[in-house]
């Protein structure tokens, strides 16, 4: 027994350092790690009046943002209290019946966030940031909602699949198998995504070209979207994997900034790719969910674990809890990738004024604060602020006199 309990606790040790160099490889980027941002003035790249509307805008949206999640744990909260009672609704078996209660509680989270989403919008038309109608905007909201039923649907199937095969051990399988889920459809995104056309400016066109041979990724492909009913400030992604990936422009983009501009989001999206950040960040989720797997599998355990349809109320509100604990964690993430992004962009272009300008540029029309407050930034902040990415221009380019 002794032995038996001296080769568990190895094992586990084992597994926790694997765990945790595993998240460290991730944690990693290319950005120098002696490389010190000068403290810049938001007043030399805004005026006070643009600093004043910007704080006023964004202190709005902070409160309904926070809201919105009160109100979605409050939302489920209740639900994984009266859940179960719906079962007797049901006769699809016990699979379908575990279906049904996460499509439900997607509907309770959805008719939660809706005012306060309709309170954003409200809000960004109010101050001309975006132009998108409210009936657009439901139909999305609406559509968006679609995908995610799917997705739950999907989830609740292979969780509660794994359940009945391994009643207590589930969460062990559940955790890759779901990162596979979310691989698949990462796959197919790009062929989701509407009014895509190829770049009909030929000196754009040779840019993307260069720029993808520069970062060592030749050949990925480029496309415009038409975004006249999306609203919003101008932007651009990189979607897709292996096959599938490519980099998606706006084309309020285009049309609205300067070439040397457009190049320097060019640089920044083909570094998403070449630098495998969609990857990453799904190696990221699995080392979240398995820890997050397993404490939902000791919450449920008093209702019959996921095995038991009556338990995926509250399993969908362990797991609405604990992603909102982990906020700062997953910003976090994201915030080093795409700080890793703008230092790959800076040295594939070579052009700190042009990437100074783009952000001057975005952080206006978008109202940005450039140098938000250090609570919004930690909790919300899955970019860095303006100012810091003004700053890494300005420290790529004393690092790199006369380039």
């Amino acid at each position: 027994m002794a032995i038996r309990r001296g080769l568990l606790a190895l094992g586990l040790a084992v597994a926790v350092a694997a765990y945790v160099y595993a998240f460290l490889q991730l944690w990693q980027t290319s950005v120098p790690s002696d490389l010190s941002l000068p403290s810049l003035d938001p007043g030399r790249y805004f005026t006070q009046e643009q600093l004043d509307s910007a704080a006023s805008y964004q202190a709005f949206l902070r409160i309904d943002t926070l809201l919105a999640l009160i109100a979605q744990l409050a939302a489920l909260g209740l639900f994984a209290v009266k859940g179960p009672g719906f079962m007797k609704e049901s006769a699809a078996g016990r699979i379908g019946t575990g279906m049904m209660l996460g499509m439900l509680g997607l509907g309770f989270v959805w008719f939660a966030q809706l005012p306060f989403g309709l309170a954003e919008l409200w809000w960004e038309r109010d101050h001309g940031v975006s132009s998108q109608g409210y009936v657009t905007w439901v139909v999305n909201y609406f559509l968006a909602a679609g995908g995610e039923f799917l997705f739950i649907s999907l989830a609740l199937l292979i969780v509660m699949a794994l359940a009945g095969v391994w009643r207590r051990a589930w969460w062990i399988a559940a955790a890759p198998a779901l990162v596979a889920v979310t691989l698949a459809f990462a796959l197919v995104q790009p062929y989701l995504i509407p009014d895509q056309h190829p770049i009909q400016d030929h000196a754009l066109a040779r840019d993307a070209r260069e720029l993808a041979s520069a970062e060592g990724i030749p050949g990925t492909t480029v496309r415009v979207q038409d975004t006249r009913n999306l609203g919003g400030s101008p932007n651009a992604e990189a979607a897709g994997i292996g096959p599938t990936q490519r980099v998606i422009l706006w084309d309020t983009l285009i049309q609205r900034f300067d070439r040397s501009e457009v190049r320097v989001v060019l640089a920044h999206e083909f570094a998403h790719l070449s630098r495998d950040h969609l990857l990453k960040t799904f190696g990221f989720m699995a080392l979240l969910s398995l820890p997050i797997a397993l404490i939902v599998a000791l919450a449920t355990r008093r209702r019959g674990g996921l095995y038991e349809p009556a338990a995926v109320p509250l399993a969908i509100f362990v797991v609405a809890a604990l992603l909102f604990v982990t906020l700062p964690l997953q910003t976090g993430f994201t915030r080093r990738i795409e700080a890793e992004a703008d230092w790959v962009a800076l040295n594939t272009t070579r052009d700190p004024a042009a990437m100074t300008g783009l952000f001057r540029r975005l952080g206006r029309l978008a109202k940005a604060q450039p140098d938000p407050p250090g609570w919004d930034e930690f909790l919300f902040g899955d970019h860095p602020s303006v100012i810091k990415r003004i700053e890494m221009a300005e420290a790529w380019k004393e690092r790199n006199p006369g380039r």
